[in-house]
């Protein structure tokens, strides 16, 4: 029978509705005396969850715009987003509702704000002047479908192409339609019978803001008169046109076409090309025609004071050119350079001095926006190098297969790890400074560093600065480079148990004090680094082989049929179940021809040079077995203090001592629980169930994203328990014979029940549920510790719980977390006298609770899949219990510390998050945030301490998200702002000759052609204003400016400022007339002085 508790149930009405139960009278009693001894600080009040920052590359990239004036780039993506970037260190994620794809952006230049154009055929002006931009005004176009924008440099009016080739103008202040439109047939020739294709290109000529040249899909250009609304020139090509360009001068454009070729236009001479130019095209002779080559996707033209233009253009390769990578080509007078880029090119732009374009453009670098990648070019050196890309651009590198967060990191790290990772620095960038630069920086609020770890595909890992919401690379270790590469495909060996990636990272184990780094891969591979700053030539790499693999003679099988006797291995006494080696093993098979003894991976066998920084100690593989491929690992744990490192898989668990290279226990799952095995089970030959592909039969399973390319690595235990948590049976034989290691937790603490004092153990938590503990005892320090063996042995202590184990911690009496006993880094390859002086004063260190009476006890906090408990010890009583979910399953769940308490945070897989006190598990935050729609979320999603969290929110980028009210109130501050008064640079001179003759810039009365007044209104049906959120931010942010509001204040200050004219002229009426009616005054006194009073 249930017992509610309703103090606790009244604590979580604000979260989930759980009900904490306890067994019998007694603990709930035993209960109610902890409640009062250990005073619980975390409230509801206290949580708050919400997004901070986004970062990483935008994943699909399609559209991008730069403001000249206030330096700052943005980029649209094919799923709505929108990245806006400034300085290094000023960045910002917007996304549109409706999740179409950004097709064109275009900057109200330093105005603040932007123009969107979507694939749903909807506009929007999004107000930057706020550090969250919102959307102030929306325009969705419902007959048309909208194909290119143009926003003339200081006006108010867009011009919107579409695909029926009709141009429509929006008015940006109001976001209305004006009723002037341009209609495709009064553009293009009476005479022409076929429709000219979509509008391709739409721009005003630099020197007559009057004449708006229309480029036209099937190769029609029109210079179009606003004022007489008809055409003055059509030019025709036979190639379909991709995009146009101007000189500056307003006398010439370029086309670029599908054929490769490039028209140069003479403005009043629209029968034939000026010139034309094929610069990738083989120049055959006998004056033939160049041969055709891939289409120009856009060409711009950039002119210099100095010297020749510029035209740069992407595409346009020859088609022989088989796979050679994409190209930006710039041409500068006679002089070509193609430059290749790694990815396919989506857009690029050339930055130019000036914002006007009737002046000299003066290029000065060129942004390449790429499919994976983002390239500023330096226009202004020799061989135009990149600049050095100081964003967080490179997480997908290659893909990522595993993440940790740590917070809270001692202050020496990152200072280490960046020391070691400038080394790695590639050389030959520009010499400039990073040219987009807008925006200021927030204010730092947080004083504690922050560490991100990803682990990829290719076998890397880094080490990213996460530190006040920025994010920045410290250092890259390559775990591949201690293995043999195969050079091709036929070379691999056949041992390998995935078909690509085998050096993938799938678990990560770092212990920040010591600096000692342990991973998993997904070849069955465990690697041990140490971390030191002198470089080593390591002659001969440690290695260790461990036969991981439990069968039992003559078991008979479920169908009855009989399986041959196979030699069963030991428990870590029989020496051939361990085979240590420092070179890779030779023996390939068994008698009877199948695979045996041999790892996934071959280890190198010449000397290695291993920079500063992580350090190879020890390289540990699971080897086949009689045919049998090593299963995945599942969990791994280090603790630097006992000098251990213990992982495990679906068959067993491993144990070594890294500092004496020695297997210390070698068993499998079932072996675990001695003659204490709940379900009686009778370990089966795993031969019968084998999976076909190693272990890798359910990787795919749930993954909905085809972008993944890595699917190796995704085989972690939160993997495993989706197949197994959705069946409502977890009692199958097949199952319960491929229990798992899901959970390894190293810790000081009481093993069993009849203990008085803790001593050093390991907790193991498996996939069914079960908790079983492990006693260490540990050699002393100092020389005994690399001579006298550790000895381990199973406690006898189980506990239970609902659904695969997750994680462990301890809390002491106060409910304080004890952290696992951890040795402070020193260098490894000191001199002789330091390491002797060292040893000396370096005792273990071990967690507060050795030092604890006798009296004092502990509280192990167990979280599963299904629920959490919190177990006094040693008793092994169970004081406090919560159901987390009953229907969903947690797929990673954290004990962590904030606000100078502790709490549990859980994420389940029907996208909740949820926070619970410790110990008594109260609800304290229940929040429905994401869906899980992929294994990718699942498998990089974590909590870290001070109420951080994150995951990977695409292949490309990171999502961090914070659940601390405090850090939500602070956020404001701490977000960088885009927007910053710059002043508009001045117009170019036109010139005394050019103002005299007319040659300069002519100017156009837009409002007089487009207003309401003029062009009258546009048809209802066309278009639909949709007024957009903003905010209550967006709504002062609209208030202090953005276009309209600013041309209104404009207006305003010109109204005020005549009205202040007028009105000191009616003041200095009114003194003139006070000074002339006291003269008058003064006169009528002295005129009267004397007379009485009856002389009047």
């Amino acid at each position: 029978m249930r017992k509610f508790n309703i103090r606790k149930v009244l604590d979580g009405l604000t979260a989930v509705s759980a009900v904490a139960s306890a067994s019998s009278a007694a603990q709930q009693q035993q209960a109610g005396n902890r409640e009062t001894e250990i005073q619980e600080t975390l409230q509801s009040e206290h949580f708050q969850l919400c997004k901070t920052v986004r970062h990483g590359f935008p994943y699909q990239p399609s559209a991008l715009a730069f403001d000249p004036v206030q330096k700052i780039l943005a980029i649209g993506t094919q799923t709505g987003a929108l990245r806006l970037f400034g300085r290094p260190g000023v960045e910002c994620y917007c996304q549109h509702d409706s999740g179409a794809a950004v097709i064109q952006l275009q900057f109200l230049i330093n105005e603040g704000a932007l123009v969107s154009a979507l694939a749903d055929d909807t506009l929007h002006l999004w107000n930057l002047r706020q550090k969250r931009p919102a959307i102030l005004h929306s325009l969705k176009f419902n007959r048309e479908r909208i194909t290119f924008c143009h926003l003339p440099f200081q006006s108010k009016w867009l011009y919107v192409g579409t695909e029926r080739g009709n141009i429509h103008i929006v008015n940006v202040e109001s976001f209305t339609l004006s009723g002037y439109v341009i209609m495709w047939n009064k553009a293009i020739e009476l005479s022409s019978k076929s429709h000219p294709g979509p509008v391709v290109h739409i721009s005003d000529n630099p020197m007559d803001e009057g004449k708006l040249l229309i480029g036209f899909e099937s190769g029609t250009v029109v210079l179009w008169d606003l004022k007489s609304k008809k055409a003055d020139y059509r030019y025709t090509h036979d190639e379909a046109i991709h995009s146009v360009a101007w000189h500056h001068e307003g006398k010439q454009f370029i086309c670029s076409h599908s054929d490769g070729t490039l028209t140069i236009w003479n403005v009043k001479s629209p029968t034939k090309p000026f010139q034309t130019i094929t610069p990738h095209g083989k120049q055959l002779k006998d004056g033939k025609k160049p041969e055709p080559c891939k289409p120009i996707l856009k060409v711009e033209y950039k002119t210099t004071r100095a010297g020749e233009p510029f035209i740069i253009l992407s595409g346009g390769l020859s088609y022989d050119t088989v796979g050679r990578r994409p190209c930006l080509t710039v041409m500068h007078g006679k002089s070509t350079a193609v430059l290749e880029m790694d990815y396919s090119i989506v857009d690029f732009l050339t930055l130019c001095e000036t914002p006007y374009p009737n002046d000299f453009q003066e290029p000065y670098a060129v942004v390449v926006l790429l499919e994976k990648d983002l390239v500023l070019i330096d226009l202004a050196q020799n061989g135009y190098p990149i600049f050095e890309n100081p964003y967080p651009l490179t997480i997908h590198e290659s893909p990522v297969t595993c993440c940790e967060y740590f917070a809270d990191c001692p202050v020496d790290l990152i200072p280490a790890l960046y020391s070691v990772g400038a080394r790695q620095k590639r050389q030959g960038y520009s010499k400039k400074e990073w040219p987009i630069s807008g925006g200021n920086w927030g204010v730092i609020t947080q004083s504690y560093s922050e560490i991100i770890i990803t682990g990829h595909a290719d076998g890397s890992i880094k080490f990213w600065d996460a530190s006040a919401i920025t994010l920045q690379v410290l250092y890259k270790l390559k775990t591949a480079k201690v293995f043999e590469k195969s050079r091709n495909k036929d070379d691999r060996p056949n041992t390998d148990i995935v078909d690509e990636d085998p050096y993938a990272i799938q678990i990560i184990s770092w212990c920040p004090e010591s600096r000692m780094l342990c991973i998993a891969g997904v070849s069955a591979h465990v690697i041990i680094y140490r971390f030191s700053k002198q470089e080593v030539t390591t002659e001969v790499i440690p290695m260790l082989e461990i036969r991981l693999l439990y069968e039992i003679n003559d078991i008979e099988t479920p169908d009855g049929e009989q399986v041959p006797p196979v030699p069963t291995p030991g428990t870590g006494s029989n020496p051939q179940s361990i085979v240590p080696q420092s070179h890779p093993s030779t023996s390939s098979s068994s008698s009877d021809g199948l695979r045996d003894n041999v790892p996934c991976l071959k280890v190198k066998n010449s000397p290695l040079k291993q920079s500063p920084g992580y350090q190879i100690e020890l390289v540990i593989q699971l080897v086949w077995v009689s045919g049998e491929p090593p299963q995945q690992i599942t969990s791994l744990a280090i603790n630097s203090a006992y000098g251990l490192v213990v992982f495990g898989n679906c068959n067993g668990i491993a144990m070594v001592d890294y500092l004496q290279k020695t297997v210390l226990l070698n068993l499998g799952t079932i072996e675990l629980y001695g003659s204490n095995d709940p379900y009686r089970r009778e370990p089966r030959s795993p031969r019968k169930a084998r999976q076909p592909s190693g272990g890798l039969c359910d990787i795919n399973e749930g993954t909905v994203v085809p972008e993944d390319r890595c699917k190796s690595p995704t085989s972690d235990v939160k993997d495993n328990s989706f197949s197994r948590s959705r069946s409502s049976s977890v009692t199958s034989i097949d199952k319960e014979s491929r229990e798992a290691i899901s959970a390894l937790h190293f810790c000081e603490t009481f093993t069993r029940k009849a203990d008085t004092s803790p001593s050093p153990c390991l907790w193991v938590g498996t996939t069914l549920g079960t908790v079983l503990v492990i006693v260490l005892n540990l050699p002393p320090g100092g020389e005994q510790r690399l001579l006298q063996p550790v000895i381990v042995s199973p406690s006898g202590t189980i506990l239970r719980l609902k659904g695969a184990i997750l994680r462990m911690a301890f809390l002491d009496t106060t409910g304080s977390l004890v952290p696992p006993a951890h040795e402070t880094w020193r260098e490894h390859y000191e001199d002789k006298d330091e390491k002797e002086k060292t040893k000396k004063r370096r005792p273990v260190s071990v967690s507060p609770s050795s030092s604890q009476e006798i009296s004092e006890n502990q509280y192990a906090v167990i979280c599963s899949e299904k629920q959490a408990k919190v177990i006094s010890l040693p008793s092994q009583n169970c004081i406090y219990k919560q159901n987390i979910t009953e229907t969903s399953f947690v797929l990673r769940g954290d004990i962590v510390s904030l606000s100078n308490s502790i709490c549990l945070a859980c994420f389940c897989a029907n996208g909740h998050i949820m926070t619970f006190s410790l110990p008594s598990l109260r609800p304290l935050l229940d929040v429905y945030y994401l869906p899980l729609t992929n294994m990718r979320i699942a498998r990089t999603f974590c909590f870290t301490d001070n109420g951080q969290a994150l995951y990977l929110v695409s292949p490309t980028e990171i999502q961090r998200l914070t659940y601390s009210q405090e850090t939500c109130e602070n956020l404001q501050e701490m977000l960088g702002e885009l927007f910053t008064l710059v002043e508009t640079p001045e117009a170019p001179n036109r010139g005394f000759f050019k103002g005299l003759f007319g040659g300069g810039a002519q100017s156009l009365d837009r409002e007089e052609l487009f207003g309401e007044s003029a062009s009258g209104k546009a048809s209802r049906s066309l278009a639909q204003h949709i007024p957009g959120p903003g905010g209550i931010e967006g709504v002062k942010g609209a208030a202090s400016g953005v276009v309209g509001e600013l041309a209104r204040a404009r207006l305003a200050l010109d109204e005020r400022g005549q009205k202040l004219g007028e009105l000191e002229e009616k003041t200095a009426a009114m003194l003139y007339s006070a000074d002339s009616f006291s003269k008058h005054a003064h006169e009528m006194m002295l005129k009267y002085k004397d007379k009485k009073w009856y002389q009047f």
